[in-house]
This record gives structure tokens, C-alpha cells and sequence, in this order.
């Protein structure tokens, strides 16, 4: 049902993005492009439910003209050109600060969802006008003319991929001191754990260099302030940030080929200096009696 939503979501975009310039009384015109888009992925073999990083690139043409903020389209479709999930957002420097022949680069770190497909796959790239995003229906709203491989009403293959299975990814479980799962009540696909005040991470042991990829908030920060937070791995402290109030980081964590150890399986700790108990917070308004310290959307370990 989500999928079928999704695609008439994306087929009604694009009745709505198409540029359309037609001089008076004359023959259409076409605009010229904005800019030539690529990409470049960190793994081209991605397994469901690891984190991909996407290096943007956009190379403003010499004679672009962009006077208004544009969102970056971000597409990936299966084999038969079906829409899977959507990366779409708008560039840290804003499309009205790109200057003509200007080269604008930054990269984004996306979990790949679990979604029920495997094989090959790609990623289309456009620039969209979003005036009340996330509606994108407006009359106004339509998409731009970019350079390259275009694959119809302005999307730009940029690269391709292979999906592979969950069961591809490094066994890891989420040991002591975790609360059970939870999903966002408006969106299924977003789930997470509360950890109490110190958990433990459990993961096959990669006899190598890794990295910890920690997607984490602590919406209580609100409640109790800014929020220290410490990862130990052997023992050692490997990583130590600040979590401020509200705030919702990435942190890429090196883990040390030494310090897993040479046991089959690993372990790391995450702890944090203050938790809270939302039953005994009044301006949390909640009868939940848990002790919450760091909720994580995401900690998964790379070894590639």
C-alpha cells in the first residue's frame, strides 16, 4: 500500500514539475541547463538498512541565472523505472547563492530502508521549485533543465547501485540496557531505542578497522539540559560529544582493529551523563515510568 502511495505520489510530481517556456505567439523554446549533476556513493553494493554516503556534485553552467531556492531531486528506481524511496532536500548553499560556472559539492549519509527489493538499481538527480513543501502540487512547482543523461521529464541518471539483503550486513544486536523498539506512529519506516544510562552494543567481530555509524537524539535535553555522551569500546573511550537540547547528530565513530579484540563477537558501551524519567518530568506530560537516556534511530557497524 505504501509503495503504490508512493508511486502515484511521484507520478502526480511529475504532472506537476514539467518546465514548459513557450515564447508568444511562438514555437517553444527550450531553456538552457542550470547545471550538469553526478554523484559518487561510497559503496556501490549497498544491503538494506546500511548507511550510504552520497557525494553531490552540481557544476553551474556559465551562463545560470538561478534567482530563487531550489530543492535537489533524489530518486533511486528499481529495473523498471518504479520509484523506491526519495532523497530530496535542499542543498546546504542554496541554489540563489550558486554563481555560473561555480562547482557546489557536499555529501549526505542516508540508511538504505528496508525495502522489499533486491538487485540493481539508480539514482536520478533533478532541481525542482517546492513552494509549501512537502506539497509539491502547485501549478508553479516544476522542474529544471539540467546536463545529462536525461531519463525523462527532467531526471538525470547519476549512478547506479546494487541493493542487496539485511542478511548482508554485519550481525549486530542490541544487548543491556535498551528499551524494546518503537515506530513513529505517522511513519513506519522510522524507528528507534531508548537506551537507559549506560547500553551495550553486540556485533560480529570484523578483525578489522571499522567504522560505528550512530544516528542518535535526546529529545528529554529539553528537560535536563545539554547531555554528555560516551562510547567505550575495550574499555577505552573512542568518542565523547556533546548532545545539546533537541539536537539529532550523525557520528561516524573509528573502531580500531586492536581494540575489538579477537573474540568472535564484539562489544561497545554508550552511556550518557543524564537521564530522565518522563512520569517524573510535569512539563514532559507523559506517564511514561522509563529512565531515557540517548534515543538512536540508527548504530550500525561498517567494516567496509
Amino acid at each position: 500500500m505504501r509503495q503504490s502511495l508512493q508511486r502515484l505520489a511521484y507520478c502526480a510530481s511529475i504532472l506537476v514539475c514539467v518546465p514548459v517556456a513557450i515564447s508568444c505567439g511562438g514555437p517553444e523554446t527550450v531553456e538552457p541547463p542550470l547545471a550538469t549533476p553526478s554523484v559518487v556513493l561510497n559503496h556501490e553494493r549497498a544491503p538494506a538498512g546500511s548507511p550510504l554516503e552520497i557525494t553531490y556534485r552540481f557544476d553551474v553552467a556559465a551562463d545560470a541565472n538561478i534567482d530563487e531556492d531550489y530543492w535537489v531531486m533524489a530518486h533511486v528506481v528499481d529495473t523498471d523505472e518504479e520509484l523506491m524511496w526519495t532523497d530530496d532536500h535542499l542543498p546546504p548553499t542554496p541554489t540563489s547563492q550558486w554563481a555560473p560556472g561555480e562547482t557546489i559539492e557536499y555529501t549526505r549519509t542516508i540508511f538504505v530502508p528496508i525495502f522489499p527489493y533486491i538487485g540493481e538499481a539508480a539514482l536520478h538527480v533533478g532541481l525542482y521549485r517546492c513552494a509549501a513543501p512537502p506539497d509539491c502540487s502547485d501549478p508553479n512547482d516544476r522542474r529544471f533543465p539540467l546536463s545529462g543523461e536525461d531519463v525523462g521529464q527532467f531526471a538525470y541518471r547519476v549512478a547506479r547501485l546494487s541493493l542487496a539483503p539485511q542478511t548482508d550486513n554485519l550481525f549486530a544486536v542490541f544487548k543491556d540496557g535498551w528499551h524494546p523498539a518503537e515506530v513513529a506512529g505517522d511513519d513506519a519506516t522510522i524507528e528507534w531505542q531508548w537506551s537507559k544510562q549506560e547500553a551495550t552494543l553486540a556485533f560480529r567481530n570484523p578483525m578489522k578497522d571499522a567504522i560505528l555509524f550512530l544516528d542518535a537524539d535526546n529529545p528529554g535535553g529539553s528537560y535536563i539540559g545539554p547531555s554528555t555522551v560516551q562510547i567505550k569500546l575495550g574499555g577505552e573511550v573512542v568518542e565523547e560529544f556533546v548532545l545539546e537540547p533537541e539536537e539529532r547528530v550523525l557520528r561516524k565513530v573509528r573502531l580500531p582493529a586492536d581494540q575489538l579484540g579477537s573474540e568472535e563477537m564484539s562489544e561497545l558501551t554508550m552511556s550518557v551523563d543524564k537521564t530522565f524519567v518522563p512520569a517524573e518530568t510535569p512539563a514532559a506530560g507523559s506517564s511514561d515510568p522509563r529512565e531515557l537516556g540517548l534515543r538512536v534511530f540508527h548504530a550500525f557497524v561498517d567494516p567496509r
